[in-house]
């Protein structure tokens, strides 16, 4: 049997339990997604999207699937300082694999603005039916990706997060997934996040998972910004190497708003990163960048395209690597500018330092643009730390692994600077030294949560 034919299989058998577990617009695109997944199967190394990633073969074990939608018997309010950010005053939710969790109340929460909802998909899917039944599934409907389908086929629940027409957000969000099971698990989690005309929001999604497993999630986020509103999505991922993470961003930007997205990999075992980004109004801007650390046999794998479809828009694209031992980095980019999308400006740029003789970086950044009247380019380097400078700062008294690790923060600074919560900042800050220095694992004994690398 193929490795797609266990997971047809078990939707032929089980659609049934599926649709009853969920709700909604959820139910109303599934038979479609599975009769595409069934036709595209999950990507390969065929894929040109996928050189060096074969997805494929990160489905073929034998991972347990939560469709029945049992209860793990986890309240992770018991122990919610561990999972958020320290020092920020907000309001923190939980995704139980792939599950909302709504069992117990938020200890000491801050009170939501009026009109804002935050809940579980498929509540919200009944309750605020209009809602979600003009969003879900629209962000993404284009994707060929088998494995965007497999997750439209087989999601139940999820995240969902609405501010209305001018509201703004006072404090941000934070999503924590936790990944938990008694066997190996394979989690197919949803968000759809709504933020309407001249309204804020900040959102810090990150992910948990507990050591003794291995774990496959597979998650799709399809985040909707209106006129001249302001969104940050921040992702942290600092779990352990034997996790497969695969996330999938879909973003619909309108007129004059601003977006910030950043994905920040500390630890992980094989990620890989999806964001397509749609402009359809005019004046929009997106600073779009990201992070990542990798040591011995990580694998991180990272793919965008963003569309311009109007003019006047711009595109700050930046991606920086540092990668050790047996480490595998790829990133590949396309900022794509159509032919009346007159005005554009956009720069999209990949910087990487292998440590390591053994480290492979693979980068391949694109420009497709139709239009005349743009700004645009694009620039890729791997390399080394620089000797000379490094010469430089022993010279100065300072050893030699300390200068080295002094230049590696000098290389991610920028983006790091991307930050704009500044309790979210210093816990990164925290946890890059503790990278550099290698005590991630010995500190924080294989734990995800942002809050331990403190300690």
């Amino acid at each position: 049997m193929s490795i797609e034919g266990q997971y047809i299989d078990i939707y032929k058998q089980y659609s049934g339990a599926i649709k009853k577990n969920s709700a909604g617009a959820l139910n109303d695109v599934r038979d479609a997604a599975f009769e595409r997944f069934s036709k595209r199967g999950f990507p390969t190394k065929k894929d040109e999207e996928y050189l060096y990633t074969n997805l494929a073969e990160s489905f073929a074990p034998d991972f347990g699937m939560n469709i029945n939608a049992v209860d793990f018997n986890v309240n992770p309010y018991e122990n919610a300082h561990r999972y958020g950010v320290p020092g920020i005053n907000n309001r923190i939710y939980f995704i139980i694999n792939d599950q909302f969790y709504d069992k117990e109340e938020q200890p000491k929460a801050a009170e939501l603005p009026e009109g804002v909802i935050i809940c579980s998909l498929k509540k919200a899917a009944v309750e605020h039916k209009d809602i979600v039944d003009k969003y879900y599934g629209k962000a993404s409907k284009d994707s060929k990706d088998g494995s965007v389908d497999f997750n439209t086929a087989f999601s139940e629940d999820g995240f969902f997060m609405y501010v209305p027409k001018g509201v703004r957000m006072p404090y941000p969000i934070q999503l924590t997934c936790l990944m938990t099971s008694g066997a190996d698990q394979l989690a197919t989690g949803r968000s759809l996040i709504i933020i309407e005309d001249d309204a804020e929001a900040k959102l810090v999604d990150s992910i948990f998972a507990q050591k003794e497993l291995k774990f496959l999630a597979n998650r799709v986020t399809e985040i909707f910004v209106g006129k001249r509103a302001k969104y940050e999505h921040y992702k942290v991922e600092n779990t352990k190497r034997d996790m497969t993470n695969l996330n999938h961003v879909f973003i619909e930007l309108e007129e004059g708003c601003n977006v910030l997205v950043n994905e920040l990999t500390l630890l992980n075992g094989l990620t890989r990163n999806n964001v397509e980004v749609n402009f359809r109004g005019k004046d929009a801007n997106l600073d779009l960048c990201g992070m990542a650390l990798c040591d011995g046999e990580q694998h991180l794998d990272t793919n965008t395209i963003v569309n311009h479809w109007v003019g006047g828009c711009t595109t700050n694209e930046l991606y920086k690597y540092v990668m050790n031992d047996k480490s595998t980095g790829c990133f590949s980019g396309t900022i794509m500018v159509a032919q009346d999308a007159q005005k554009t400006k956009g720069i999209q740029t990949n910087k990487s330092i292998c440590l390591s003789k053994d480290a492979r970086m693979y980068t391949r950044p694109h420009l497709e643009i139709y239009a005349d009247d743009v700004i645009c380019n694009h620039g890729a380097t791997v390399g080394q730390l620089n000797n000379d400078e490094v010469f430089y700062l022993r010279s100065r008294g300072i050893p030699e692994s300390v200068a080295k690790m002094l230049l590696m923060f000098a290389f991610v600074s920028d983006v790091e600077e991307k930050i704009l919560i500044p309790e979210l900042k210093d816990a990164v800050r925290m946890m890059v030294e503790k990278k550099f220095k290698g005590e991630v694992e010995s500190t924080c004994k294989g734990c995800s949560s942002i809050s331990a690398c403190h300690s």
